[in-house]
């Protein structure tokens, strides 16, 4: 579930291993390209975390960001 916090959408992945979370963040990167909305991301082994926010907006968070969370929740669909 995605929370707003601090200005950005958050939200945090969790995977079998590193080769599938890292198949998530490439399967995002098209996501993201597609929309030209460009996440802040972090990646650990496993664990997978984004923060959501517009920069030309005064990094805040606006209809882009909730429809990369969206884009970005099906792409994780795909990995259960």
């Amino acid at each position: 579930m995605w929370i707003e916090t601090d200005n950005s959408l958050c939200r945090s992945f969790r995977f079998a291993d590193f080769k599938t979370a890292f198949a998530f963040l490439t399967d995002v990167a098209a996501e993201a390209e597609r929309l030209d909305h460009h996440p802040w991301f972090s990646n650990e082994y496993n664990a997978v975390e984004f923060r959501l926010r517009t920069h030309d907006a005064g990094n805040t968070v606006t209809k882009r960001d909730h429809r990369l969370a969206e884009a970005i929740d099906a792409v994780a669909a795909r990995y259960v």
